[in-house]
């Protein structure tokens, strides 16, 4: 079974708000996030943090499953270890999916679930025009490394570790944007 954990326990510290919750085309950017990751996962995390009630309210209705990061405060590495460590039995891998990056090419995840297929490869990172960028899928025997992140790095010190293991996919578009400021949400929304 293929899983996905959708990091959406951030604090939006330089968005001034909420940026999860801000309507794109009529929809929330959470929403967004976690319906492109959907049709391609047997399991799906929605990882969130103080705003809990608020990112189930705007995931109403849609088939995931919901656990919440005692302190986001501490990170996105603390995100991605609390979603790991929520992965059922028989989960043979997980992709780490970015909540606030609601535009990502319909084709990357597919590259990525082939890519682990054809290779092997205990993690598959894709490279947008040469910057390594998310979402990244991980392999069952990566998962004890994933519960045990902390701190703001996410998973680079995983994916760092051992090269060997890693299928780089080059991805020929842009990296997708991810609101992290207002510049980048008037980004989005003027696109």
């Amino acid at each position: 079974m293929i899983a996905g954990i959708v990091l959406a326990a951030g604090l939006s510290r330089r968005m001034g708000r909420q940026k999860l919750l801000l309507e794109l085309q009529g929809k929330p950017v959470v929403r967004w996030a976690v319906e492109g990751v959907l049709p391609h996962v047997a399991d799906l995390i929605v990882v969130t943090g103080h705003e809990d009630a608020a990112v189930r309210a705007a995931l109403a209705g849609l088939a995931v499953r919901f656990v919440v990061n005692p302190h986001p405060e501490a990170g996105q590495g603390t995100s991605i270890a609390t979603g790991a460590a929520a992965l059922t039995p028989g989960t043979v891998a997980a992709l780490v999916v970015l909540g606030d990056q609601p535009r990502l090419p319909p084709d990357v995840i597919p590259t990525l679930l082939r890519e682990r297929e054809r290779t092997g490869r205990a993690i598959v990172a894709p490279v947008y025009r040469g910057t390594q960028g998310t979402p990244v899928l991980f392999a069952a025997d990566v998962f004890p490394e994933l519960v045990q992140l902390d701190g703001d790095a996410g998973a680079r010190s995983v994916v760092g570790a051992r090269p060997e293991r890693v299928a780089r996919i080059s991805i020929e578009t842009p990296m997708p944007l991810d609101v992290d400021t207002p510049d980048d949400y008037e980004r989005l929304r003027v696109k």
